[in-house]
């Protein structure tokens, strides 16, 4: 193994994009390979990064709360085909909008009164996990925002149930639509587990593993450790930082998102990264899944036209399955078919390859910054298969 084109490459991101900070953790059959931390953790030089540091996972989040789901599939407390009100009554009868939601717009939600139906389909854990039951990603919705009027600190129940009176932008199981649909995932664990969703992490992933900074509620001591957060301009095509203003996706303070809630160290969520990537199986011993399971994530979930709204963009080469995007082409990539994971907004990026025993994370702190997607995160997963072949 040689890192030596991956370190090069990770030391010119600074200089090429103005990537102010940034950590890469690299496994392979429980041993980490590769680690490597570029810049400073604060404004002007003041810190520089270490493996102290707190980021905001944001989406990254998702693949841990597809984990929990998966373990309570694996317990036969729940199946795939499920429809989600089994757990949560409130989705039984759903509405889809009469208008072509193609034509509304990629940031059109719907209100409460836009002209709808009765929905054909139930939504199921499986749309929910897979983006197609027909959600938007509107955490400010007219049910959601009506909720918090009365009851400013909504639980994650409270919230979801609210969201069950938004009509849904399609037939359930039919296309996909970046959307809440982890969320909701996180309101079903908590019913099947009486546990508050940031609990059910804590007792049965995080513990299990031994992975202390990792979480969903930062106390003092973790923020202190925040990575500075910033905001890419690409007008200016300058790093802003934002200083205190560091948005969370939590609509009340009671609210923990399956979709955005955990923040914690490279280090942390690559424990996690780990595990998936050995067949369940943490550096400690400690089993979070049955192999059986992690290899239900190397499939996918879409088929015709929701294949095609996925990769509208990027993505030419990936797929979605069971909440998380798997690999399906070797047209481009280094990478095998089956490989999975997913990103965040502020720059996280999880590979995680079951099948060479393979896990990466990188993570930087900035939002915005789409050509960290399209450019940085390809490159830096094929720059590490590259190392591992020399």
């Amino acid at each position: 193994m040689n890192f030596h084109l991956l370190q090069q490459y990770l030391d010119s991101l600074n200089e090429e994009y103005g990537i102010p900070a940034l950590d890469v953790i690299v496994t392979k059959d429980h041993e980490t390979v590769f680690r490597h931390m570029v810049g400073f953790s604060a404004p002007e030089g003041k810190r520089p990064v270490s493996d102290r540091d707190f980021y905001l996972m944001y989406s990254c989040t998702k693949l841990v709360t597809m984990t929990a789901m998966m373990q309570l599939i694996e317990a036969g407390k729940v199946s795939l085909y499920d429809p989600v009100s089994r757990f949560l009554p409130e989705w039984e009868y759903m509405t889809v909008i009469n208008a072509d939601w193609k034509s509304k717009g990629d940031q059109f939600s719907p209100g409460l009164r836009e002209p709808s139906h009765f929905a054909k389909n139930r939504v199921r854990i499986i749309d929910c996990m897979s983006m197609t039951a027909g959600l938007t990603y509107d955490m400010r919705s007219e049910g959601i925002r009506e909720l918090l009027e009365k009851k400013p600190d909504a639980t994650t129940r409270e919230v979801i149930a609210a969201l069950a009176r938004m009509p849904l932008l399609f037939e359930p199981g039919t296309r996909y639509r970046y959307s809440l649909g982890h969320d909701v995932i996180a309101a079903v664990i908590e019913v099947i587990s009486g546990e508050r969703f940031s609990e059910y992490l804590e007792n049965h992933i995080f513990k299990p593993l031994g992975i202390k900074d990792l979480t969903c509620h930062m106390t003092d001591e973790q923020k202190s450790r925040l990575s500075a957060l910033y905001r890419y301009q690409p007008d200016s095509k300058t790093m802003e930082c934002l200083g205190e203003d560091v948005p969370v996706f939590a609509v009340s303070p009671n609210y923990e998102s399956g979709g955005a809630a955990l923040a914690g160290t490279a280090e942390a969520y690559a424990g996690v990264v780990e595990a998936l990537a050995n067949g369940g199986v943490g550096r400690n011993g400690n089993r979070i899944l049955k192999e059986e399971s992690v290899m239900l994530f190397t499939h996918s979930v879409l088929t015709g036209e929701a294949v095609k709204d996925f990769r509208v963009g990027r993505f030419l080469e990936y797929t979605y399955g069971l909440g998380v995007r798997v690999k399906t082409e070797q047209i481009i990539g280094q990478s095998p078919t089956g490989e999975f994971g997913w990103d965040g907004a502020a720059g996280g990026y999880a590979v995680v390859d079951p099948f060479n025993h393979v896990g990466i994370f990188y993570v930087e702190h900035i939002l915005n910054f789409f050509e960290g997607y399209s450019v940085i995160h390809p490159r830096v997963r094929d720059l590490v298969y590259k190392g591992l072949a020399r």
